[in-house]
């Protein structure tokens, strides 16, 4: 049972996510080759799945029932349009065309939609445009592999402006109110000049994020994309002989996702032993949730071209595909404990360690056959999943850390992801 007054996705959110199931699938479907010059390329493409996202979903957490269905209806069919033209981003030059111009025109329109609704969220500001998006208008005029440079820029400066503002919300409210100022200066001289009637200025304010909310938006996609990694290997089992090594490889690759969906599920989005409840910033948080998803993606892509030759040892470029995500996940849940001040023994005895050991498998495993890989991919999780604070639970109790689908952490009312310190979920107006 929910608790009186708590928001939950709507209908029309989960209808929304269908698009981005869609848009996953075909982005894993680019790493069945896998080199280091297509994983440079999926990454900036999930990044820019993940991006507009994050934007209509800050639109309609702040929103909430004001949020416009033609909008989002809108933003939807131009993410269907991306994801029809990922499979063919950097062998088509119309289908780059393609994907450019709908991202540009997503982001476009999310922006927009704060600035009717007068809100500025100040927690993510790159979800109403800012420097980001310069690099991804420019490349509409440079060839590749120029134009990919161009969109990495862009998501290096979307993430470096969106930190570095988040972290002075009062700068924000600063510049907002000179903004609002500098306005009504103009519609003073405007009216003393006799030119035309003034019109009436409303203060731009920061806008309230609600903490269940986003923190269960969240936590589905991460369910997302743990979906696509089941799906992988679902799919790619279906279509070959069933075999020992097969059943090795299937049961190794269910327990690695299961793994993942339970780090979640106990720690929350960052899989950080009691994150929730000191606080994660969500200028830490938002980057690592991009940087573990599109891990968990690249995972998925690497399981789905195991069945095959699940007894035969793996290439090169697939081997690193997997060993290569599961540490990244890994990494990034290590920086956040490092961010959050997570407990010293958490970081040197299982943290670093479950971040190394998939390198080592990558560095060291080209004998190994298929299924034995992902095994030790699976004893690395299951080191992590096998932590246990002292003192505390080993279950999520409810209305804690698990309370939201996922487990997933919302942001607290002094602005950090997690549980308010009076229990409440709700957001104070002046932080988000």
């Amino acid at each position: 049972m929910s608790q009186a007054g708590e928001r939950h996705a709507s209908w029309l959110e989960l209808f929304f996510d269908l698009v981005v199931v869609v848009a996953v699938a075909q982005l894993a479907h680019r790493l069945h080759h896998p080199d280091w010059a297509g994983a440079g390329l999926f990454l900036i493409l999930f990044y820019a799945v993940w991006s507009v996202w994050v934007s209509y979903t800050l639109y309609t957490n702040v929103l909430g029932d004001k949020a416009r269905t033609r909008s989002l209806l809108v933003g939807m069919f131009l993410i269907a349009i991306m994801a029809a033209a990922v499979p063919e981003v950097g062998n088509d030059e119309a289908r780059d065309y393609w994907f450019i111009a709908c991202y540009i025109a997503c982001r476009y329109l999310a922006a927009g939609n704060f600035q009717r609704s007068g809100t500025f969220v100040a927690a993510w500001p790159s979800a109403q445009l800012g420097l980001g998006m310069a690099p991804w208008i420019a490349s509409l005029w440079f060839d590749a592999p120029d134009r990919y440079w161009l969109w990495a820029l862009g998501a290096a400066f979307d993430i470096y402006f969106s930190v570095q503002r988040a972290r002075h919300p009062q700068q924000t409210r600063a510049a907002l109110d000179h903004r609002t100022d500098e306005i009504r200066r103009r519609e003073l001289k405007a009216l003393q000049r006799g030119r035309r009637k003034p019109r009436h200025v409303e203060p731009a304010r920061l806008a309230d994020l609600d903490a269940a909310h986003l923190g269960e938006r969240l936590g589905l996609f991460v369910i997302i994309v743990l979906g696509e990694a089941v799906m992988q290997v679902v799919i790619a089992a279906s279509e070959v002989d069933w075999s020992t090594p097969l059943m090795l490889l299937a049961l190794s690759g269910f327990g690695l996702v299961v793994c993942l969906w339970w780090l979640t599920l106990q720690y929350g989005l960052s899989a950080v032993p009691d994150a929730s409840e000191r606080g994660l910033e969500p200028y830490v948080a938002l980057p690592a949730h991009f940087v573990m998803t599109g891990a968990i993606a690249a995972l998925a892509a690497g399981l789905g071209l195991l069945p095959e030759h699940p007894g035969d040892p793996l290439e090169a470029g697939v081997r690193w595909a997997l060993c290569g995500a599961l540490a990244v996940y890994f990494l990034a849940s290590a920086v956040v404990g490092l961010f959050n001040g997570a407990d010293r023994r958490w970081i040197w005895l299982w943290a670093l360690p479950t971040a190394v050991l998939p390198l080592l498998v990558g560095l060291l495993g080209a004998p190994l056959p298929a299924w034995a890989t992902v095994a030790c991919l699976l004893a690395a999780a299951l080191w992590r999943v096998a932590y246990r604070p002292s003192g505390g639970s080993t279950m999520p109790s409810p209305g804690g850390t698990g309370s939201s689908p996922g487990g997933a952490t919302g942001p607290r009312s002094d602005g950090a992801l997690g549980p308010s310190a009076d229990g409440a979920t709700g957001s104070s107006p002046e932080v988000a």
